[in-house]
């Protein structure tokens, strides 16, 4: 593990997060659907919002209970491991559901 703060990790997570929103902000799902370039770069920032989660410690992780680090941690790890199985219209959903709230509960913590 590295010895990163676990702030930074933090911090890691919310850039990853207005990355995402900033990628997908003039999109609709059929323009979703269709830009697999974009795909791509979500993708990406969310397999670092996930191995940031992976890397904040359990004892912190415990002190944010309504943060769902499990499902962050597993949904980097089905994008690693599982790639050929991502379900774009599951990510699509991800962006438009979870991951709004997920940015609040964060925006939320003070570091």
């Amino acid at each position: 593990m590295s010895h990163r703060s676990w702030k930074f990790r933090f911090e890691d997570i919310l850039e990853a997060l207005d990355r995402i929103f900033r990628y997908v902000k003039d999109l609709n799902y059929d323009g979703w659907m269709k830009d697999q370039k974009t795909i791509d770069a979500v993708i990406r920032n969310l397999e670092i919002i996930g191995e940031a989660a992976a890397n904040v410690p359990q004892e912190i992780q415990d002190l944010y209970v309504d943060i769902p680090w499990y499902q962050m941690k597993g949904m980097r790890n089905i994008l690693i491991h599982e790639y050929f199985g991502v379900d774009n219209d599951v990510l699509w959903n991800t962006i438009k559901k979870d991951l709004p709230v997920l940015k609040e509960k964060f925006q939320s913590i003070e570091l």
